[in-house]
């Protein structure tokens, strides 16, 4: 049995139905990936040296470890169907806070430290949570800061992250939480550079 597009296009010349039938799968393949890009999968690169050496960006930028900046992938979908946990990257919206306080707003990458209900501290540069402290092999101990300090119990919904580069990160220990809402998802691989490919 034709297909619908076969049947249109039996009275066309032989060129013309070739052409049409090429546009046609080429417009169904950009509908695809765009839906795709919207719904599933987004690409970011990581602009600051605030995920060292877990995510690289490209020297000469201050703390930037790599030759070029590494390209990301979020999973759009991953918090339709579960809770976010402690230790994901996570692309997300930052709030208007993190824009005055870090002369950046926009797209953030960090790592999610402190999960709804939950108390986050620092003593000397070292997490805690709920008075224990937490295991961060992702740390490099010479990126860390000295901070000591305890911040309020995160509310509902409200997830407290901190960059891997303590040291060179503007993250929830100075504008807050993040919103729930505001999570665009966690990464799922670094495509680029090449020798960075890797899932997470």
């Amino acid at each position: 049995m034709p297909s619908p597009l076969n049947r249109l296009t039996r009275r066309l010349p032989h060129r013309a139905a070739v052409a049409l039938d090429w546009i046609v799968t080429i417009g169904v393949a950009v509908a695809v990936v765009l839906t795709v890009k919207v719904e599933v999968a987004n690409p970011y690169r990581i602009p600051s040296a605030s995920m060292e050496p877990t995510l690289r960006c490209a020297r000469p930028a201050a703390g930037c470890d790599g030759s070029f900046s590494d390209r990301v992938i979020a999973n759009r979908l991953a918090y339709r169907f579960h809770d976010p946990h402690r230790g994901d990257i996570v692309v997300f919206n930052a709030p208007a806070e993190a824009a005055q306080q870090c002369d950046e707003g926009g797209t953030y990458v960090k790592r999610i430290v402190g999960l709804p209900g939950e108390v986050v501290s620092e003593r000397d540069g070292v997490a805690y949570i709920d008075g224990k402290q937490l295991a961060e092999p992702y740390v490099d101990p010479h990126r860390r800061d000295h901070m000591t300090r305890s911040w309020p119990r995160l509310p509902a919904g409200e997830y407290f992250v901190m960059g891997d580069n303590r040291a060179a990160s503007c993250d929830s220990r100075v504008w807050g939480p993040v919103p729930r809402e505001n999570l665009i998802g966690p990464v799922l691989l670094t495509y680029w550079p090449l020798n960075r490919l890797s899932f997470r």
